[in-house]
């Protein structure tokens, strides 16, 4: 879907100039519509085309974003045009995790969910929706950010500062 829009209630907001005028705002429980929709049309873009397995991905994550969003255990934000349509968002879940070296809580951060519509990009939408996470995360004391990138993201987090960590994964 490349023209995705919901109606949203409009909170919190942060204007950004340049090629596109948007507005950077917090989502909440009431747009999980666009959240399941980055989330799907993201896995969709790189590759997974099954629909049931996509359809089960969508079941999860509407249990999963629906607590997560109510307690707090993930924050979302969300690209929007002056004419209300979504055309970008991601989010960062906030993980219980053991200390460790360097970081000043016992919990993790990892960015999730980055999508913007194909109309959007290459327009520094994804780009300010970063700024805004990592933002978030320096003033309430992370010391690490964390996420997992596609081939085609991989570019702007580097431009960013994002470097390959030692991250392994067992398939089960």
């Amino acid at each position: 879907m490349v023209n995705h829009f919901v109606p949203t209630t409009r909170n919190s907001l942060s204007t950004i100039s340049g090629a596109m005028e948007i507005q950077i705002r917090m989502a909440g429980v009431e747009d999980l519509k666009h959240i399941l929709h980055h989330r799907r049309a993201m896995f969709e873009e790189m590759g997974f085309r099954d629909t049931a397995v996509l359809d089960r991905v969508d079941d999860l994550s509407r249990e999963y974003f629906s607590e997560a969003l109510r307690l707090g255990r993930y924050r979302g934000w969300l690209a929007e045009e002056s004419n209300g349509q979504i055309v970008g968002g991601g989010g960062i879940v906030i993980a219980d995790w053991p200390g460790y070296p360097g970081e000043n809580h016992a919990e993790r951060a990892w960015i999730l969910n980055m999508f913007t519509e194909a109309g959007a990009r290459r327009r520094g939408v994804a780009k300010r929706l970063l700024e805004v996470m990592i933002e978030w995360c320096r003033k309430r004391g992370f010391s690490a950010l964390s996420l997992h990138a596609s081939a085609a993201g991989r570019p702007l987090y580097e431009t960013v500062g994002f470097q390959q960590t030692n991250e392994m994964m067992l398939k089960l």
